[in-house]
């Protein structure tokens, strides 16, 4: 449906697109690179045309992780992506790095957004290089609780700009 390149951009902002023609929407993340290091990358909706992106979210994730020299594996629940009826940014994948070679790359699928029925699900998976030399997999998912249509996406770091990277939205009937 559409493809947005960053470039020293604060924020993408997917303003158009998401309809009710389809059922799901699924967003793919690549090599988003942060001009900052040791920053958050995160995710927010809105209705209509608002463009406060503040709907409240709840939330969960999970990380596994092993180090760059195969040291300090593990596998974490992580309270930073627990949003309770939250209306903050949710963090989709943390702690990357900025290093040339460091970047974020990942999915998010969003069920039913036109839906007035239903409150909104999403899933997510995000494999990322963190600052510290290691391989993040994230899981985060929850809801938008609103039986709204969301209309609007916004992704952004926690810190910076997106230096550069892709994002292709595509829409699944």
């Amino acid at each position: 449906i559409s493809t947005a390149t960053a470039s020293s951009s604060a924020t993408i902002d997917i303003t158009s697109g998401i309809t009710s023609t389809y059922k799901q929407y699924v967003f793919k993340f690549i090599n988003i690179h942060p001009a900052n290091d040791d920053v958050s990358f995160q995710f927010q909706t809105d209705t209509g045309t608002n463009t406060n992106y503040n709907q409240n979210i709840t939330s969960t994730m999970y990380r596994s992780t092993n180090g760059e020299d195969g040291s300090s594996g593990g596998l974490a629940y992580l309270a930073s992506g627990d949003l309770g009826d939250n209306t903050g940014l949710l963090p989709l994948a943390s702690s990357i790095g900025n290093d040339a070679d460091q970047c974020v790359v990942g999915e998010l699928h969003l069920f039913e957004p036109s839906s007035a029925t239903f409150m909104k699900n999403f899933t997510a998976t995000f494999n990322s290089i963190a600052h510290s030399n290691r391989t993040n997999l994230q899981f985060p998912s929850g809801y938008f609780d609103i039986t709204t249509a969301l209309t609007r996406v916004r992704f952004k770091f926690s810190g910076g700009d997106i230096g550069s990277g892709t994002i292709k939205m595509y829409g699944v009937l």
